[in-house]
């Protein structure tokens, strides 16, 4: 196995991703469905990420990475819903909170079709 390991303790802030859920509610790359979002389900332990995607657009999606602080950077792979798979796929997003506390996901990746895109997801949060 290779990599770097990264003892330092920036990637383990005050808050924790794990069993976090996201629905996409802006997307450039495709219009979002509000009524059937792309929902993407967050594990995370000492910084390191992975977890699933499935709605509108995306049929099954996986995807691993790592935070460090306010940052993610990750792979993925998902078969869209026209059957079409994409590999190798990588992403960088941004963690804010909203007003009322809740995470909002900003995140940059290049499409299918080459282009740079930007998304947006919202944590739910139970009521």
């Amino acid at each position: 196995m290779t990599g770097t390991a990264d003892t330092g303790t920036s990637s383990t802030l005050d808050f924790n991703l794990d069993a976090k859920v996201f629905d996409m509610v802006s997307s450039s790359a495709s219009v979002v469905d509000a009524d059937a979002p792309t929902r993407f389900v967050y594990h995370e332990t000492h910084g390191v990420l992975w977890g699933e995607y499935v709605g509108d657009t995306v049929s099954i999606g996986r995807f691993c990475g790592v935070r460090t602080g306010e940052r993610i950077d990750i792979s993925f792979v998902h078969r869209n819903r026209a059957g079409d798979l994409t590999t190798r796929g990588e992403a960088s997003s941004i963690i804010s909170r909203a007003e009322d506390g809740s995470f909002i996901l900003t995140e940059d990746f290049i499409g299918p079709d080459g282009q740079a895109h930007v998304s947006i997801c919202r944590e739910i949060v139970a009521a």
